[in-house]
């Protein structure tokens, strides 16, 4: 049986396209494979706490020390870390804020990409101590931009510091392979918005479908 944690990251709800793209993908997974497990976090609408200096001295604090208080803050980075361990798949429903990540998912990847819990530190491995200890995830990226052109290659290309930055981090999350899909031109409407939704709906449509095939 395999696990899809589904994640969404838009602050809107019904109006989302973000949400929209990522509950297709998720449906269309389930008509193939109904018996699969799925963790659903809403990230947009729960955000996760921002780090803070009493949250990072607690990670760093070893466990048999933890104090009542620090055992309880560190309570949702737990359980988001868990859900990810759960998951073979993640998919992740995000638009594009100001270029980059919503603070919600942000604070997600911060407080998931934890010491000894998603990487190990190691100076024994000289310049790159910092090693995964998940592996083997699928992560799925179902994004929304205002503007357009972010693909390499693409006019924009230099403002994406969405899926960069998420190819960067996802080394951490125990990500082995990824996939985009993007809808474009929202902040324009219009024909090219309609057929970049269009276009995105098939495409997540014919992911789920292959990857569930695989699975």
């Amino acid at each position: 049986m395999t696990t899809i944690l589904h994640l969404d990251a838009s602050v809107r709800g019904e109006r989302s396209l973000s949400r929209q793209l990522s509950g297709h993908f998720v449906d269309t997974w389930r008509e193939e494979r109904p018996r699969d497990a799925l963790i659903q976090r809403d990230i947009g609408r729960n955000p996760p706490a921002h780090v803070s200096e009493t949250w990072i001295a607690a990670v760093f604090t070893p466990e048999d020390q933890l104090t009542a208080a620090q055992k309880k803050l560190l309570i949702p980075s737990d359980t988001y870390i868990a859900e990810l361990a759960k998951a073979d798949v993640i998919v992740l429903g995000t638009p594009m804020y100001n270029y980059g990540m919503p603070s919600a998912l942000k604070a997600w990847v911060d407080n998931v990409v934890r010491v000894d819990k998603t990487f190990s530190f190691d100076l024994g491995r000289g310049d790159f101590p910092l090693e995964p200890i998940m592996t083997g995830k699928i992560l799925v990226m179902l994004t929304t931009h205002g503007e357009f052109g972010f693909e390499p290659g693409g006019i924009s290309e230099r403002r994406n510091h969405l899926v960069p930055h998420l190819r960067t981090v996802m080394h951490y999350l125990g990500v082995a392979e990824d996939h985009h899909i993007g809808i474009e031109y929202q902040e324009f409407g219009g024909e090219r918005h309609e057929a970049s939704i269009a276009k995105a709906m098939t495409e997540a449509a014919a992911l789920a479908k292959r990857l569930a095939a695989r699975a």
